[in-house]
């Protein structure tokens, strides 16, 4: 007996194996179909300034390419952004980028906004978005390089640098938010509404 209660398992728009051990983890089904789309060309099309908007309108492209492909099937977007003051982040493509962005993050406070979007077919069912505010600590440059040593790809695998379910939570002092939010996915919103849909035992 399971608690996910669907005929179908939910279709994961995303090749983040955080967001699908969440929702596994959590007892939902899932498969997973990551979405074909242009995330910087999204952004600079729709030319929105707000973190959170931004983060809900990539959540939501994922989201529809996938449920135009795939009509029957709840889907699930994800997206997630980085500002420090009015600076938004992306992904680093190298080493040195990642320096870059750990340096102008330490001793700082940034924020990341983390976005949920269910479709089904061309209808939307459930959107969210949720914050989290991250304090880093004032580590040393010897730190910082040791810190890349040890994460290398990792670093440019996630915006800022870090994940914080790893070797980054040595970066930090303090973290103000929903743990799964920091991850990527507002989970305990998705949760209650799944719940309400009868997705999900209740």
């Amino acid at each position: 007996m399971t608690l996910w209660l669907a005929p179908q398992p939910l279709l994961l728009a995303s090749q983040s194996a955080v967001r699908r051990t969440l929702l596994t983890s959590a007892g939902v089904a899932v498969d997973v179909q990551p979405a074909d789309i242009d995330e910087r060309a999204v952004e600079a099309r729709a030319g929105l300034s707000g973190a959170g908007d931004v983060a809900g309108l990539l959540a939501r492209e994922k989201a529809q390419a996938v449920a135009a492909e795939h009509p029957s099937r709840i889907v699930l977007g994800a997206d997630q952004t980085l500002t420090l003051n009015a600076r938004r982040f992306s992904k680093a493509k190298d080493r040195a980028g990642a320096r870059e962005q750990l340096s102008m993050l330490r001793g700082r406070t940034h924020t990341l906004h983390s976005a949920v979007a269910v479709w089904r077919g061309s209808e939307r069912l459930f959107e969210h978005v949720d914050a989290a505010h991250l304090t880093m600590r004032h580590f040393s440059d010897d730190f910082l390089e040791r810190y890349l040593d040890a994460a290398g790809a990792a670093a440019m695998s996630s915006v800022g640098g870090y994940q914080l379910e790893g070797l980054g939570v040595q970066l930090f002092e303090k973290v103000e938010g929903d743990h799964s939010t920091v991850l990527g996915l507002p989970l305990l919103p998705l949760l209650r509404w799944l719940r309400a849909e009868g997705l999900l035992a209740t």
